[in-house]
């Protein structure tokens, strides 16, 4: 592992879930963490707390002014930003025939388009380092579909698109842009599923299980060290099996 101590990262959603995991990993490698939330929380304070050094940062990131605030607010306070981790996600489930443009605005609006703003937003300070690194933590769904969320499916597709173009761009600049794409987690959103309806999930998972979150953020701890500057563009699929 490339030496992270001093460095720092901004995870959107990084105060529970996948989000958590993936702060405790890279805590570890001496990073600074940035969190980014959306509502006031016990979490939030739990991760004050455990790192009084880190900072929270409040905001909607389907709102491009908020993405640029809260780069602003993390630039202002530690000075510097090297990894950023679009984490942050909603769901809004229903099927087609359902679903209001209303659900398909709001789903694309945070779950793709926040990633774009965030990026956007702290690209140039990236280019002027000639060094950084963004990860879009899209989703199996994103990969395969799934009924009744064709919205969802729709924006962590985009993010490969985005980031596969947002690589190209920025290859020969010291920047690398990979997607990691997780299976079924335990985690909230996955335990709000009726159990009946997970138990039919885990049946096709082929290690028998869900993942856990230290597991996605694995991945994304070895995509963020400085290490890997070899890899770009690229789409990490945890799944146990489940999609291949």
């Amino acid at each position: 592992m490339g030496d992270m101590t001093g460095q720092v990262a901004l995870v959107t959603g990084g105060v529970r879930g996948i989000g958590r995991s993936i702060c405790d990993r890279l805590a570890k490698l001496g990073v600074v963490l940035a969190a980014g939330y959306s509502r006031d929380s016990d979490a939030v304070k739990q991760f004050c707390a455990d790192y009084p050094d880190g900072s929270v940062h409040q905001g909607n990131i389907g709102v491009n002014a908020d993405c640029e605030r809260v780069i602003d607010e993390v630039l202002q306070r530690h000075g510097r930003l090297d990894i950023l981790v679009n984490n942050a996600g909603i769901t809004v489930d229903r099927t087609v025939r359902k679903m209001t443009p209303q659900d398909w605005d709001r789903v694309v609006q945070v779950n793709l388009s926040g990633a774009f703003y965030l990026s956007r937003a702290i690209l140039q300070h990236m280019l002027d380092r000639g060094t950084g690194r963004i990860i879009n933590i899209s989703s199996i769904i994103g990969e395969a579909g799934n009924i009744g969320q064709a919205n969802y499916a729709a924006a962590k597709s985009g993010l490969f698109g985005l980031t596969m173009s947002l690589a190209q761009e920025t290859a020969r600049k010291g920047i690398t842009v990979n997607s990691v794409a997780p299976g079924y987690v335990s985690t909230e959103m996955v335990a709000a599923v009726p159990k009946e309806a997970l138990d039919r999930v885990i049946a096709k998972i082929p290690v028998g299980r869900l993942g856990e979150p230290d597991e996605i953020a694995r991945v994304v701890e070895f995509i963020a060290d400085p290490d890997s500057a070899f890899i770009t563009g690229q789409i990490y699929s945890v799944n146990g099996g489940q999609h291949m």
